[in-house]
């Protein structure tokens, strides 16, 4: 197993993807160090989604190179899915089953030794306080269990890199800061590298060790958010951040499949 270099648990070098005459991401040039929380943020279109699904090995990049956990996307694939963890925007968990069976599957999946299945079982279900539904159907969840049960069932097999995608999207505030509490526990307990996508302003701040905001396919602005929002001036938030890095058209990026997306993961999270 390669040893990780200080400065990159995640790093691209001019990755693109093209479709056709569609630039959905110019090269993008990313380190993302070890052990941080570190948030992709941009408008619906920007190239977000696009990278996740090339650092995830979900799509084969156009052009560039990119490391994940020490092993390149393109020559090494099978390596790289062993090191990562992936919740994606959608509905991951299965309904007609229980929480318990769920994790047991993702066990199996993730090829966790049968001996360590059971232990490794109880304690995600401890760590994300959904011991007392572990035997109920999934479909009788809550959004935020929902959530938990899906990084429970991604942080099984102890990844290097646990890969979010709009982690909070739909869930109350109650849930949602019960999703922040689990994800920092985590990140201190076993320095797990986190990348992750938002739009939520206020979870970048809470979350984020470090943050890129992608425009137009390409990183506008990158950096801790103290360090964005000193830079716009005194009283800025990460919300004018943004509309700067952004150009204003927050509303603009994405097209119909986005939105369906974005809209069908909400429903679910209700």
């Amino acid at each position: 197993m390669p040893t990780l270099p200080d400065s990159a648990a995640i790093q691209t070098r001019q990755l693109t993807r093209t479709y056709g005459d569609l630039v959905a991401l110019k090269p993008l040039d990313l380190t993302v160090e070890p052990g941080i929380i570190f948030g992709l943020l941009g408008p619906n279109g920007a190239g977000k989604s696009t990278a996740i699904k090339m650092l995830t090995t979900l799509l084969p990049p156009s052009g560039g190179t990119a490391e994940v956990a020490g092993y390149d996307i393109v020559r090494d694939p099978k390596s790289v899915r062993r090191h990562i963890g992936y919740v994606p925007q959608l509905l991951s968990a299965d309904g007609a089953l229980t929480g318990r069976e769920n994790l047991l599957l993702s066990a199996r999946l993730y090829r966790v030794p049968k001996g360590e299945q059971q232990s490794r079982i109880a304690e995600a279900l401890q760590f994300m306080e959904i011991v007392s539904a572990a035997d109920d159907l999934v479909r009788t969840y809550s959004g935020g269990m929902i959530r938990r049960l899906e990084l429970a069932q991604a942080m099984l097999h102890e990844p290097r890199v646990l890969f979010l995608d709009e982690p909070t999207i739909g869930l109350d505030p109650v849930a949602r800061r019960s999703v922040w509490d689990r994800l920092q526990e985590l990140n201190q307990r076993t320095g797990m590298t986190i990348l992750l996508t938002t739009h939520d302003m206020e979870e970048a701040e809470v979350l984020c060790h470090r943050l890129a905001i992608l425009h137009q396919g390409a990183v506008a602005v990158s950096g801790t958010p103290d360090e964005l929002m000193t830079a716009i001036g005194p009283g800025a938030t990460l919300d004018d951040v943004f509309v700067a890095a952004a150009g204003g058209a927050i509303e603009e990026g994405g097209t119909y499949r986005d939105v369906r997306q974005l809209r069908t993961a909400v429903r679910h999270r209700g």
